[in-house]
């Protein structure tokens, strides 16, 4: 069964090589680039992916574009800072090769930041729907934070999609500003509000949730910044819904 790779990317060209590399078992690997001022689209394409250009309409949007775009029905979804495992890409390559018996397939994702694996916490297995049939699934949640919502059987694969989120620290706090504000503001078109105790209250139980409830100190130092920067970003999300504020 013939098997498409989507990727949507915007000045990637330092991971997105990675990315394509790791998923040479596919018939297809699309690049739907928004604009990279950087040599994403050459190197997608010495790579032999195929690249469409256009305009960037949100996370959600541009992840429907790409499944519209796809050569095939069975689509991998994967982001350009994402690479498939070897464990994973043979579990998928068995899937496609005896037939899927589900509509989609979620897969774990093992962040990597500040140079070290995070096994525990908010971020791990972190299980999402990536293998899927486009004729029963699409994208949706509210941008950043995207999910495939699946009309049918969900199975599991095993092995992990290996994340690498943020080049350095700064990238990771200016990643929390953007996203905390694109979230906010797609939460104040919903017409969500936020009360006191959404500022009070949120921020605590998401690192209790993440370092204490999820063992996020057994990554040491690192699980302990990742709890804390999460329960930052929860603060100022629900802090520019309070405020109004659009943010950068």
């Amino acid at each position: 069964m013939p098997l498409s790779v989507t990727i949507i990317a915007r000045d990637e060209a330092d991971r997105i090589g990675d990315a394509i590399r790791s998923v040479d078992f596919a018939d297809e690997v699309l690049v739907l680039d928004s604009g990279s001022a950087d040599d994403t689209v050459a190197v997608a394409r010495a790579l032999g992916a195929r690249v469409e250009r256009t305009d960037w309409p949100g996370h959600v949007a541009q992840k429907n574009r790409a499944l519209a775009l796809a050569s095939h029905d069975w689509i991998l979804s994967i982001d350009a800072d994402e690479r498939v495992g070897p464990e994973l890409a043979a579990a998928v390559r068995t899937v496609m090769a005896d037939g899927p018996r589900a509509a989609g397939y979620a897969v774990s994702r093992l962040s990597t930041d500040l140079g070290a694996e995070l096994r525990h916490g908010n971020w791990y297995p972190d299980r999402r729907v990536r293998l899927f049939d486009r004729r029963c699934a699409r994208w949706g949640g509210r941008d950043p934070h995207d999910r495939v919502v699946l009309d049918g059987r969900r199975g599991d694969l095993s092995g992990d999609l290996l994340h690498v989120p943020y080049r350095n620290f700064g990238e990771h706090l200016r990643t929390i500003d953007q996203y905390a504000a694109t979230s906010a503001a797609g939460l104040r078109a919903d017409g969500v509000e936020a009360r006191w105790w959404d500022l009070l209250l949120r921020p605590p139980l998401h690192f209790v949730k993440g370092y204490l409830l999820r063992a996020g100190f057994r990554d040491g130092t690192r699980g302990l910044l990742v709890a804390v920067l999460g329960a930052v970003y929860v603060l100022l999300k629900w802090s520019r819904v309070r405020l109004g504020e659009e943010g950068p």
